[in-house]
This record gives C-alpha cells, structure tokens and sequence, in this order.
C-alpha cells in the first residue's frame, strides 16, 4: 500500500487538486514517485537538491499534464528517460498507454528498473540509444515518441523519427522559446520528415504554469511519404 508522505509543496491545495485530477486512483503512487525522485533521485545525482520543493509542480504535474495529447491505447516511447520524465508520469496519469522508458546510462536506467518495479507499473525499460539499432528493432513503430529537455528538435528528430510508424507524432516538452526552436529547425524537420509542427499547451485549468509541448507528425522518410 502507497501512503502520501507529507511534503510541504503537496500542502499547497492547488498542487493536491491538480495530483488528485491527474493521476486519479495512482495520486498515491505518483507521490510514492515524486518522494523517490526527491530521495534516491537526489542522492544518485539524477535530480538536482533545490528541485526538491518544486517536485511536484515542475517535474511530476508538467510531465503528466502532456498525457492529453496521447489517443487512447497509445504505444510511447520515452527516449533519454533518465529519472522517468516524462514517461512515468504519464504510464501513471494514463493506465491504457503502453510506455517504453529508453536509457543509455547504467545508474540511470538501473533507477528506471528499480521504480517501475517498486510502482508495479507494466512499463518496459530499455537500456540504449534512441537511434541504435538494437533499439530500433525493439521498439521501432511506435505510435509516440516522448522526451523532456533531452536535445534541440533537429538533433531530437533524428533520434525520434526511426522508432515512429508512419503518422506517429514526436512529443517534445518544451520551454517558453519552443515556437523559436521550430522556426529554427523547421526546414531540416520537414526534409526529415516531420510535419504538421506546432506549439500546444496542457493542463492549463490544472496547473498555475501550463505544460508545454512541441507536436509533430512524421510522414514517412522522405521519398517515401504516404
């Protein structure tokens, strides 16, 4: 049984109405995750120390909010996972979607095995590179590829766009400048094969500071678009 650990951010009655709104039945594991990311997280150097008091709200509550933007019974792919941002909040937030978590580093990924497992989240853990083979193989044809803070959309693409099926969409959480990365990128996304780029928001009734989200369609490789 999950028990919510007093936390002084959780106090705060819009933070506990917007966990309770996201999460629903598993608001109680998502604090069971948010005080994991503030202990062993800290302490295994995946989290920064002054993140702690805003664990909730900058980490947890923005990564789940982008669940909406995901169709019923999605296949996600977490790429560059790291502590579990996004793709945990969101296999909490929504219990249809089936997440992959993708890693390269051994501490990293060993924090990804040992909470996915103390969650009993069905979540799959991958050790590798987004764009190694032996991931592509695993995971490629996806419906979704998430990421949070991992690179700039040019570089992000590239790793993205090979374990997406055609007409999956890339799910970058992103800062206030997401619209000038776009702008920036957009020729090289679109030779890529990446359309349909936009900026969108999330859980702007929920939370003071609405998630956003930088969406995109991938067509195909080029020459052979649908």
């Amino acid at each position: 049984m999950f028990h919510v650990k007093h936390d002084a951010e959780f106090d705060n009655p819009d933070i506990a109405a917007a966990a309770h709104t996201l999460f629903g039945r598993r608001v109680e594991a998502a604090a069971t995750y948010r005080d994991f990311l503030a202990d062993a997280g800290v302490v295994r150097g995946l989290i920064g120390p002054r993140e702690v008091d805003q664990m909730w709200s900058r980490h947890v509550l923005n990564c789940a909010a982008a669940a909406e933007a995901i169709a019923a019974d999605g296949r996600v792919v977490d790429i560059g996972s790291g502590a579990g941002l996004p793709g945990i909040p969101l296999a909490l937030a929504r219990s249809d979607l089936r997440v992959t978590l993708v890693e390269p580093l051994l501490r990293r990924y060993e924090f990804l095995v040992e909470i996915v497992g103390m969650l009993g989240l069905d979540v799959e853990v991958v050790r590798g590179r987004a764009e190694d083979k032996e991931v592509i193989a695993a995971v490629g044809g996806t419906d979704v590829v998430t990421s949070r803070a991992v690179a700039p959309l040019d570089r992000l693409a590239r790793w993205s766009l090979p374990l997406l099926r055609p007409g999956g969409e890339l799910l970058a959480i992103k800062g206030s400048s997401a619209g000038e990365e776009i702008e920036k990128h957009r020729a090289a996304l679109s030779r890529a094969g990446l359309g349909d780029l936009r900026v969108e928001s999330f859980g702007a009734d929920t939370l003071a500071v609405a998630t956003t989200v930088v969406r995109g369609e991938y067509r195909g490789k080029p020459g052979k678009r649908r």
